[in-house]
């Protein structure tokens, strides 16, 4: 069932002007990518904004079970204080969220591997448009081959909500 289970992590991303962190949020049963954000630093703020735009999208946010690591970023007040059921690694256990870091590999090594990105900002469009392949078009042996967004539609189907 969707907006059971999400996990959220960040990466880092270099461009001729220096590093960008990326925050993702993803839901666990379709795999589908419900929030990012983008930032010149990794703050407790960068992913506050991409829980929000999980949170908008769903149109929920509290009492699910958020997985991440034990970065201070999901270990603060701050983002604890958001409803959320925390679920978090063991210390040095990055196995435990290796679904999200499949995706920041798929996104390094299918979209910008050998790619120079100049500015930030050309960065962060790719990182859009590679969101939008992922979701939409990116076939997951473990969604029976499907796109997460189909993954979904086809569950919506099947339990009648469509």
């Amino acid at each position: 069932m969707p907006n059971q289970v999400w996990a959220g992590d960040v990466t880092y991303l270099i461009t001729n002007q220096g590093w960008l962190y990326l925050a993702i949020v993803m839901d666990l049963n379709s795999r589908r990518i419900i929030g990012w954000a983008i930032s010149k630093r990794m703050t407790v703020s960068l992913v506050e904004r991409a829980l929000q735009m999980a949170s908008t999208l769903r149109q929920r946010g509290q009492g699910i079970l958020f997985h991440s690591n034990r970065g201070a970023q999901y270990t603060s007040k701050k983002f604890q204080g958001k409803g959320i059921i925390a679920s978090m690694s063991g210390v040095g256990a990055c196995l435990d969220n290796a679904v999200i870091e499949r995706f920041f590999g798929s996104l390094k090594n299918e979209r910008l591997l050998n790619v120079v990105h100049l500015t930030r900002e050309i960065m962060k469009q790719d990182v859009e448009q590679y969101i939008r392949y992922y979701n939409h078009e990116r076939l997951h042996t473990k969604l029976s081959d499907l796109t997460p967004i189909s993954y979904e539609k086809l569950q919506s189907q099947v339990s009648g909500c469509a």
